[in-house]
């Protein structure tokens, strides 16, 4: 069989570890060129290959079978131990890590447990144990399986197998400056053709193996699994070679996801953590049923886990032990759900570190599962991830019919609480059918009676029939949902589900609570990680069900934005060559060739005389106007209007709109409801003691003077307590206690670890509250750094002199080797040394006749500042 690879390096000398990275189920090598070709940059060996049955690759799917796709993966490694530029930890035996997302994370897994030479692995959104993940509680997945059966069931044009073998080839490389790249058809498997036992001509199989296409045959025709099948795929799974995997292991698994749930990655990370692997968890927004699946922050975090574990860069942090993705709101400006982090030291698991007990009431309840299953009730739907993201702002598809469904309440909640778990409750079941399938959901009821179900997961469970009934521990599925204070928890039990096959023949089910307490999971020592500040609300439009199933295929390959710089991510600030022209000039510049970079918790000042560039600077720094060279990145990721990052930065430039109806605290409540954040994430108060506009905060805003809106936009730029803010000329307006408060605040502002740029002319408040400045004059950078050695630098000196210094000696002094720049103050010259010493130039001076009366290092900003820029200020 033939398969097809590429293959990425940067070239340069030296060895370098290599990265195997596996594609998703119906997808090929080419939905990861842009993350290799990335890797490849920062310093990695990168090799892709489309999977057999895949893409232009032969072969048939065998769902990861030791002796198929795994042994595939095996061949790939020992090419990459023959490759010149790729560090070998042993002859043979290469530096290597794999990751994937879905199909190509279980790859992941298993290569790391077949094969003894990988070091590091990152599976994302994928499954531990395939049967338990398509057999939950003895119930047949079949949405899901009938859409990945189907969608690779379809014959392989060209033919499946037994083409002559070549190993990759070159070709030609890409532009300049990328990475080189390989790519072209191997040989991986020596061993029985992965078309064995199939033919070409079977339109059922396809591109399936035999084996696998009669055990899909076999369980959809009798609608649930029989011991043989779920052995089968328990045997093509990782936790059949659980015990092997003991590498350092990133796992990474979504929450909007029917098909891998978290229980997979839970189960995945005790295996790997009892192996004595080290282990870090991240739960995701999205997943396969869609939603968004992060992967420019995701990529990031993979490449740090392999600089840290591959390249031995022990330097490199590699994020906390769990994390995970909250939704904060709702964002218009690319149509996406406000994500926000919370992170924790240990991975709390499904049962949390702390337990509440919630006593739900309600008797015994007949219901009846219907003829054939139909109609059926809806939970999860795949595709409609984005839908299950907002479900908590009353979108869903979650419905179940009465008469198929019993549901048992708790009382109001006096308090919030944030549910990180899989909740667990006893049940009693009564049917005198031989078994009967039921559907546990968990939803949130709020106090108008509208309810939601938390990423639209639903718990199935077979359970034995018995007349007196059948006792079970429901683990209801595993989420992380925060219960406001005023809703109730409702327990629905359902007998139908779309995704799920249930009994063909009709019954009657009694069903009570064994136990009336449900068992809720927390971890209240996860910290929130810094918040972003959305803008402005989105109209969230209708989404029909069969939309969703329509767009399903195409859905699942995910558009790869290129991920932002991850040696930046923690970097509020870099600008690298900016330039800006003015409008219709060819070679004058507003800003020319501008670099310079802010660092966590800094408060820098940005100065310059008028046309200096400052305002130009910052304008682009918004997103407001683009470069015509060069870039600027927040936290790493490149700054372009609408960027998702300036939702990180909290700015004032060049004046704020307000409606001027409103008063100025209704302007800013109607801004802040607007970003779909919950009002205690405002920080209003702290907000308004800055603005300090006591009464007239209830006027209207058309009756405040040009102060007292300047003072309302910067209490606006505050709200939520952006990580980056951004104040152009501040203090216009503010009276001198409101400036020292304004100094205070910034100063306290940074000193919690965030960064504060400020523009501004009055230079005696820049030096006592910046800690950083960065100078500017016609449009170019003069100088940047600690402010302490700007303004107290040991090459300035001011030079005092007795009597009046005519111009033609001060020129005299400037032409003076060693000697950048002159210029007369009142009470002698301010000069700026540049390989003369300060006693030299004292003997310099004397021999010019310029009587000299003292000497020493200027300690004025003001002074700095116009010696800098020449006196053109």
């Amino acid at each position: 069989m033939r398969l097809d690879t590429s293959y990425f390096t940067a070239g340069g000398p030296g060895r370098r570890p290599a990265v195997l990275l596996g594609h998703g189920f119906g997808g090929s090598k080419d939905e990861v060129r842009g993350q290799a070709e990335t890797l490849a940059r920062h310093g990695y060996a990168v090799l892709t290959w489309s999977a057999r049955g895949f893409g232009r690759s032969t072969g048939r799917i065998g769902l990861n079978a030791p002796d198929g796709e795994v042994a595939d993966v095996r061949k790939l490694v020992d090419w990459l131990a023959t490759r010149p530029e790729v560090r070998l930890d042993a002859p043979g035996d290469p530096r290597v890590g794999i990751t994937g997302v879905s199909y190509g994370g279980a790859i992941s897994l298993l290569a790391a447990g077949y094969d003894h030479r990988i070091d590091a692995i990152a599976p994302r959104e994928t499954y531990w144990n395939l049967s338990d993940a398509l057999f939950p509680g003895d119930v047949y997945k079949k949405l899901w399986a009938g859409i990945f059966f189907t969608s690779g069931a379809t014959p392989l044009t060209g033919g499946l197998g037994g083409a002559p073998a070549t190993a990759p080839t070159p070709a030609p490389s890409g532009a300049s400056g990328s990475p080189d790249s390989t790519s072209g058809p191997a040989n991986p498997s020596a061993g029985q053709p992965a078309g064995s036992g199939a033919t070409a001509a079977d339109p059922l199989c396809g591109r399936f193996t035999a084996a696998i296409c009669d055990l899909y045959k076999r369980v959809a025709e009798a609608g649930r699994p029989d011991a043989a099948a779920e052995a089968q795929l328990t045997a093509l799974s990782p936790a059949a070679v659980g015990a092997r995997i003991k590498v350092p292991a990133l796992i990474v698994q979504g929450q909007t996801d029917s098909l891998f749930t978290l229980d997979q990655s839970d189960a995945m990370a005790r295996a790997l953590r009892a192996n004595g692997a080290p282990v870090k968890v991240d739960w995701i927004s999205g997943g396969h049923d869609g939603g968004d699946t992060e992967d420019a922050r995701v990529d990031a975090r993979v490449t740090a886990w392999f600089d840290h574990y591959l390249k031995g860069d022990t330097a490199t942090g590699t994020g906390p032990a769990f994390r995970v993705t909250r939704t904060g709101g709702l964002n218009s400006t690319d149509g996406s759900v406000v994500l926000r982090g919370a992170s924790g030291a240990a991975y709390p698991g499904l049962h949390g570190t702390r337990t509440r007990r919630y006593a739900l009431s309600g008797g015994a309840q007949r219901v009846t599962s219907p003829a054939g299953g139909s109609p059926p009730g809806i939970s999860a739907v795949p595709g409609a991830g984005g839908l299950t993201q907002l479900s908590q702002f009353g979108a869903g598809l979650a419905l179940d019919f009465p008469g198929q469904s019993a549901s048992f309440d708790s009382a109001q909640l006096r308090h919030a609480v944030t549910l990180t778990g899989a909740p667990e409750v006893s049940v009693k079941v009564a049917t005198d059918a031989p078994d009967a399938v039921l559907f546990a959901k968990l939803y949130d009821l709020g106090p108008d009676g509208k309810q939601t179900l938390p990423a639209s997961l639903a718990t199935p469970v077979r359970v034995a029939g018995s007349p007196q009934g059948t006792t079970v521990r429901l683990h209801l599925p595993a989420v992380d949902h925060a219960f406001a204070g005023g809703h109730r928890l409702r327990l629905v039990l359902s007998t139908t589900d779309l995704g799920y096959a249930s009994p063909a023949a009709p019954s009657v089910l009694t069903v009570s609570l064994a136990d009336p307490r449900l068992t809720v999971p927390t971890d209240p020592g996860l910290t929130a990680d810094a918040t972003p500040l959305p803008v402005w609300v989105w109209v969230l439009p209708p989404l029909a069900v069969a939309a969703a199933a329509a767009l399903l295929l195409t859905g699942r390959r995910r558009g790869r934005p290129r991920p932002a710089d991850p040696a930046l991510a923690a970097v509020p600030l870099q600008i690298t060559g900016l330039s800006k022209k003015y409008a219709k000039a060819a070679d004058r510049y507003a800003v020319r060739e501008l670099s310079f970079r802010v660092e966590p918790g800094q408060v820098l000042g940005l100065l310059g005389p008028n046309g200096a560039g400052k305002t130009t600077t910052l304008r682009m720094l918004m997103g407001l106007i683009r470069p015509d060279e060069g870039e600027i990145r927040i936290f790493g990721e490149a700054v372009r209007p609408g960027a998702p990052v300036l939702s990180r930065v909290g700015a004032f430039v060049e004046g704020a709109g307000f409606l001027p109806h409103l008063t100025g605290r209704a302007n800013l409540d109607l801004y802040w409801q607007a970003t779909g954040r919950p009002a205690e994430d405002a920080h209003l108060a702290e907000a308004l003691e800055i603005a300090g506009l006591g009464d007239a905060l209830d006027r209207a805003v058309r009756t405040y003077s040009q102060g007292m809106r300047q003072r309302l936009a910067i209490a606006q730029a505050m709200l939520g307590l952006p990580d980056l803010l951004i104040l152009d000329e501040p203090t216009n307006g503010l009276d001198p206690p409101q400036i020292r408060e304004m100094r205070e605040v910034m100063i306290r502002y940074a000193g919690a670890g965030r960064t504060v740029i400020v523009s501004s002319h009055l230079l005696a408040e820049v030096e006592q509250s910046c800690t950083h400045l960065v100078v500017m004059d016609r449009g170019r950078l003069v100088t940047a750094g600690p402010v302490a050695e700007i303004v107290g630098s040991a090459d300035t000196v001011l030079v005092g002199v007795d009597g009046e210094v005519p111009q033609s000696a001060v020129d005299k002094v400037a032409a003076l080797p060693g000697v950048a720049t002159v210029v007369r103050e009142e009470d002698g010259l301010l000069a700026v040394l540049d390989g003369m010493s300060a006693s030299r130039l004292v003997a310099e001076l004397v021999r010019l006749d310029i009587p000299v009366s003292q000497v020493g290092p200027h300690r004025r900003l003001e002074d700095a500042f116009l010696t800098l820029i020449g006196g053109t200020a």
